[in-house]
């Protein structure tokens, strides 16, 4: 039988005792991602001495992951800096030199789409034939059009009628469809060929909203997302550079890796002191997913050693460590958050928090990356874009699932190839997309080698010589890519879920009884059970708080977004102790 121990402060440490007495903050940050790191290292920055990260991997970074392969880097994860005007994560990588040799063809000042810009994207069908350049444009220009009516519903108010069903995939494909049937102009075949690519159209659109179709995108909360202006850029070098750059001002002993956080027990404020002695712990079947986050090394804690001071947080964590704290700053994916936030809190999230977070959605997009010796494509194609021409009628994205490779909506050719080499990068989102991750890279080299021959035509293109791709939603630790407004949520339910533990307002909401409060085998043997019920009238603030990407209203889905929503819940703490760290302590 394991025990779990209570970090303890050295005796011989004056420093900390001294610290602790004048009421220097514990704050715990869960998860080592771009949200985390930014936090830690703003209250850092800001005079706190006693932050510690816990990330559940074995690396920082998050949903930021850079392989290398040879002399390429290639990116698992967060590929753009979208937008340069006031984008902190331009800022960070432009002043350090990460864009120097980002390219033209890297840039964009345009709408992205996934990896189009220089170049044509070549667009073919089933049959292995190219849909004439004038089609496409015409397509195109008709698609672009009905995409920007969808952003009108919110920026201006109008009102979305029952037919769309407040969905974005269900205006799209109506709006794009009528308007095909009723021009005089185009022939049958040209309509069809059309109405076909509709559906390739929405794959890519799903693929950029993390989404399982766009169906399922909120269309009132659709223009809701904000694009900072500006080009559009990568970095070369790899964007684990920007992480890397935000980890240099934080201590190695502040990151630990390894180490998934089991539970936060908060609304601790009235129970009995920390003390040295935990009982042992019995078997537990809690799920195991936990956050994202850094380096090795722990700084000993301590108790309080005031008898009067209570630790309104206590983090367990899955190798039976308890941490007590003032504050935890929760980094966690929304994947994460909706598959254990039952088991997760204790007590229990408030119902507003809980229905957030059903109601925001997150889904898988995936890379496939495919290295081949030599390119079979032209040196004008930027693209290989696949449209299946039986879907024309079709209403929906799902496929069975020995179909799942239907949603590959294609292959973006990575340039410049003196840097890549020769290789295809495609994309996949959605539940096929979790299919995906449970073949062996073999089975998915020897699908797309086909899907490739059969589009292009061409059956001597030859297998890859190398495959790499990404896993993130059957990953624990995030369990999907990243957040969209899902039809029946808004940018409010992304409020909900940023919005602080306990409700100042309301506690008796945030709150949960006596008996969810810290469990037996975390007490000490001295505290008496009837210690438990919490002062209502010495409630701590801000105990538990909540960045990510997800909790970013105008920014989310974003790197930057998750940036600077760690950055908004340092500053809360930071404002909350104002008057502590002027007065030199």
């Amino acid at each position: 039988m394991q025990s779990c121990e209570s970090s303890g402060d050295s005796a011989d440490d004056p420093l900390s005792r001294g610290l602790r007495r004048r009421g220097q903050p514990r704050v715990v940050v869960i998860g080592a991602g771009l949200a985390g790191l930014a936090a830690a290292k703003a209250l850092l920055e800001q005079g706190f001495t006693d932050v510690t990260v816990l990330e559940a991997s074995s690396r920082i970074g998050g949903r930021v992951q850079s392989v290398k392969l040879g002399h390429a880097t290639f990116e698992l994860g967060a590929t753009w800096i979208h937008g340069s005007h006031g984008n902190p994560i331009y800022h960070l990588a432009e002043a350090n030199g990460l864009l120097e040799e980002t390219t033209d063809g890297e840039r964009s000042v345009g709408r992205i789409s996934l990896y189009s810009k220089n170049g044509v994207a070549c667009y073919l069908t089933n049959r292995g034939c190219r849909v004439p350049k004038d089609v496409v444009e015409e397509f195109s220009d008709l698609y672009n059009e009905v995409y920007n009516l969808t952003q009108e519903f919110f920026r201006h108010g109008k009102p979305v009628n029952a037919e769309s069903q407040n969905s974005v995939g269900v205006f799209t494909r109506e709006k794009v469809r009528n308007r095909i049937r009723n021009d005089p102009d185009d022939p049958e075949a040209t309509k069809r060929l059309k109405l076909a690519m509709i559906q390739q159209y929405l794959k890519v659109e799903s693929c950029e909203s993390s989404s399982h179709s766009m169906d399922e995108v909120s269309l009132s909360a659709f223009g809701e997302w904000t694009e900072i202006p500006g080009a559009h850029h990568i970095i070369p070098s790899g964007f684990m550079q920007v992480v890397e750059l935000l980890a240099e001002g934080i201590p190695a002993h502040v990151i630990q890796l390894g180490k998934p956080v089991r539970c936060i027990h908060w609304d601790q404020a009235s129970g009995c002191p920390r003390g040295p002695e935990i009982e042992p712990r019995g078997e537990s079947d809690h799920n195991h997913d936990a956050g994202e986050g850094s380096q090795g090394g722990e700084e000993p804690r301590g108790d309080r050693q005031d008898e009067d001071e209570q630790w309104p947080v206590v983090v367990e964590c899955e190798d039976c460590e308890v941490i007590p704290a003032d504050h935890v700053i929760v980094t966690v994916s929304l994947g994460v958050l909706k598959r254990q936030y039952t088991s997760f809190f204790r007590p229990s999230l408030p119902a507003e928090k809980v229905a957030a977070i059903h109601r925001l959605g997150i889904g898988t997009t995936d890379k496939i990356f495919l290295e081949f010796e030599e390119p079979f494509w032209g040196p004008e194609c930027n693209s290989l874009q696949f449209v299946w021409e039986d879907e024309a009628e079709s209403r929906t994205l799902t496929y069975p699932p020995e179909l799942w490779y239907r949603k590959i909506c294609g292959f973006d050719v990575l340039y410049p190839p003196e840097r890549y080499g020769h290789v295809l990068s495609g994309w996949i989102c959605g539940e096929e997309a979790l299919l995906m991750e449970k073949c062996d890279d073999e089975a998915v080299a020897e699908i797309c080698t086909e899907m490739l021959r059969q589009f292009t035509g061409n059956p001597n293109i030859p297998k890859p010589r190398r495959i790499l791709r990404s896993a993130w939603g059957s990953n624990p630790y995030f369990r999907g890519s990243y957040s969209y407004t899902q039809v029946g949520s808004s940018g409010a339910d992304v409020e909900k879920l940023a919005k602080p533990l306990p409700y100042t307002e309301s506690s008796k909401t945030a709150q949960g009884s006596s008996s969810e409060q810290l469990p037996g085998h975390l007490l000490s043997s001295k505290c008496p059970e009837q210690s438990l019920e919490p002062n209502r009238g010495s409630i701590k603030p801000m105990q538990v708080l909540f960045s990510g990407e997800a909790t970013h209203r105008k920014y989310y889905s974003t790197t930057h977004g998750a940036l600077l929503s760690g950055q908004r819940e340092a500053a809360r703490l930071i404002e909350m102790y104002r008057d502590l760290f002027q007065q030199g302590t």
